[in-house]
């Protein structure tokens, strides 16, 4: 896909576009009143952890102004932490320490914080400046993810993450985000992170993109991207898919997280994923869904949703 292809192309490819996403998936499939459970990550992971889905563990929860003072205390516990908005979006408000000495604390590009400048962070992420809506919020602190070493470099500063895109529990549609300099280390693909078509049947790089623009190395440390392989790619098919179940939702984005000490991890879930991972696959939601939706039955268990769209969603080697 690139910017110039006509709309007949488009149908052609079954490229799903904005407003039918809209109305058709996210309201068709997703009950409002099931929002409030994905949109806050907090519930989130609650979920999750009832579930028996791995999630980074939570070190501490800042609900209320006056505990901003006793911050100091919970962080002398970790080595190195993620401060995130509870109700935040598009990974802002994310703050990735990686080192300190109860003085100093350092973000992966060693910049210094000052046990202030964590405070007042904290004070911003409750009175909501980086909530959906500007409501006010909560402060998560997280473990820190020590991602998979053999994904060290292909990413800039940041911690790569796949997204799965889940249809009525089927886990249709995957990509690796991997954050570049561009991106200032954040995974997000507007800002310029680098976008990976994941095969959902090998677990495989099938294309990529930056800016949505094909790309064959990352652009900072020149890794060839087609080399990406995930290992143990069906078992985050089924954590995927067993989101489908957690949350109700019939039309969500999964992320995962892969920690070299435990394994995948969901990070959260989003009930209005985008569309671009269409361009990071160079390929169309539409017949995959439709695809789904011909099934006479699809009252399955994860695994056999699994199997359904390995035996069915093979991406051809370009």
């Amino acid at each position: 896909m690139s910017w110039f292809i006509s709309p007949r192309r488009l149908r052609e490819q079954g490229v799903l576009g904005m407003n039918q996403r809209n109305i058709e998936y996210i309201s068709g499939y997703n009950d409002r009143r099931l929002f409030p459970l994905v949109d806050d990550k907090l519930k989130t992971k609650q979920l999750a952890i009832a579930e028996g889905l791995a999630v980074p563990p939570l070190v501490g929860v800042i609900e209320y102004q006056h505990q901003v003072s006793t911050i100091g205390e919970l962080l002398k516990t970790q080595d190195a932490f993620c401060i995130k908005p509870s109700k935040g979006s598009g990974g802002k408000g994310i703050l990735v320490i990686h080192d300190h000495d109860n003085q100093e604390y350092f973000k992966p590009n060693n910049q210094s914080l000052s046990l202030a400048d964590i405070k007042r962070h904290t004070s911003n992420i409750l009175a909501g400046l980086f909530s959906l809506g500007g409501q006010p919020d909560k402060a998560i602190i997280e473990y820190l993810i020590h991602f998979d070493e053999s994904f060290a470099n292909y990413s800039y500063e940041g911690v790569p993450d796949i997204r799965i895109i889940v249809f009525r529990g089927f886990p249709v549609m995957a990509m690796m985000r991997l954050s570049t300099a561009a991106s200032d280390g954040k995974a997000n693909l507007h800002q310029g992170a680098v976008g990976v078509g994941i095969d959902i049947v090998t677990g495989k790089a099938s294309y990529a993109i930056q800016h949505d623009r094909p790309v064959a190395k990352h652009p900072d440390t020149g890794m060839l991207l087609s080399d990406i392989c995930i290992e143990g790619w069906p078992d985050l098919l089924s954590m995927a898919a067993r989101c489908y179940e957690m949350s109700g939702l019939g039309y969500l984005g999964v992320d995962i997280v892969l920690d070299e000490r435990q394994g995948p991890m969901l990070l959260e879930l989003n009930a209005r994923p985008g569309l671009a991972i269409q361009i990071a696959n160079n390929n169309g939601l539409l017949k995959r869904f439709d695809a789904i939706s011909a099934l006479e039955d699809t009252h399955m268990s994860p695994e056999q949703r699994v199997a359904f769209v390995q035996r069915s969603f093979a991406v051809p080697p370009l």
